[in-house]
């Protein structure tokens, strides 16, 4: 089957993460690079491939891939010679679907309601309970590092570096020293870097 992906990208958004992704498995991908500021994500040309006008999105034949934790998952299976998904029959499978989708069902909501300086919805209907229940869970998984599932790089490093990398920037999620460890030991590698000097090409061109 051929692996090539059709890669929709708007740089400095979620979809870096993704980027950066397909760079660590060395994945064959046609981008599409699309401009926020000019509202493209809006669009009817992209909203008839994203109806939710959101990036990032993906295409492998017939099937388009949407919301982030999905995507990654998606790819990590399809380049699985990467070794950044544990297999299904792995006992670190389970972990790992865990905080695939931790960050999106957790994470991200309550992120944005902190960034939004809004109190979370009552405990009986908050998909995340609180912001503390949230970091300290988080801190608990860090804690056993180096990486999220302990000695063993995967692809929910490159979600997670990232998006607490941004999130730091953004005093968002507090610097703590094994915050601030983490962070380092994932941006710092060299398929991070390739994606994040690219980004910056893109929003340099755009801002022009």
């Amino acid at each position: 089957m051929d692996r090539k992906i059709v890669f929709y990208h708007a740089p400095n958004s979620r979809s870096g993460g993704t980027l950066t992704l397909l760079e660590e498995l060395g994945a064959e991908y046609e981008l599409h690079v699309l401009n926020l500021r000019a509202g493209e994500l809006r669009g009817p040309d992209y909203r008839a491939i994203n109806p939710m006008g959101k990036v990032p999105a993906i295409r492998h034949g017939d099937a388009l891939i949407t919301e982030q934790p999905a995507i990654f998952m998606y790819l990590a299976d399809l380049y699985a010679e990467a070794g950044l998904a544990p297999a299904g029959n792995d006992p670190l499978r389970g972990p790992y679907l865990r905080w695939m989708v931790f960050y999106g069902s957790c994470f991200e909501p309550a992120l944005v309601d902190r960034s939004l300086n809004r109190d979370p919805a009552p405990p009986s209907t908050s998909p995340y309970g609180t912001w503390e229940d949230v970091m300290n869970t988080l801190q608990l998984q860090l804690a056993k590092g180096p990486y999220m599932l302990g000695e063993r790089f995967t692809a929910l490093d490159v979600l997670w570096g990232g998006a607490l990398h941004w999130a730091t920037l953004f005093k968002l999620v507090p610097e703590t020293p094994l915050i601030r460890a983490y962070i380092d030991r994932v941006i710092t590698r060299p398929a991070i870097q390739r994606a994040a000097a690219r980004d910056a090409e893109f929003v340099a061109r755009h801002v022009a």
